[in-house]
């Protein structure tokens, strides 16, 4: 455990029913909110990843991702046209006009 010279105060926005949930669950695990955010954050850099795989599945894409997609496709079949550049300078000069 660190000396409390080497600690540091974080500070970081959080949904107030949110907050007040978990603050419950840790105190019934024995803990209190900043032990456990200590644990996350060391486990976390222990393993280089997050110590929990987060369900990021979706059962529908939002309707901005689908018209993106489609419009991605569009430019790759050539029904949208778009400019290329070769070199990134030609690029910058085009968005600063």
């Amino acid at each position: 455990m660190a000396n409390i010279s080497d600690t540091i105060n974080m500070s970081f926005r959080v949904n107030k029913n949110l907050k007040t949930q978990a603050d419950k669950l840790f105190k019934s695990l024995g803990m209190n909110t900043s032990v456990a955010l200590n644990m996350f954050l060391t486990q976390s850099v222990r393993e280089q990843a997050l110590p929990f795989k987060p369900n990021m599945t979706a059962s529908e894409p939002s309707a901005e991702l689908k018209a993106a997609l489609q419009e991605l496709d569009d430019i790759e079949k050539g029904k949208i046209k778009v400019k290329g550049y070769h070199n990134v300078n030609t690029f910058i000069e085009d968005m600063l006009k």
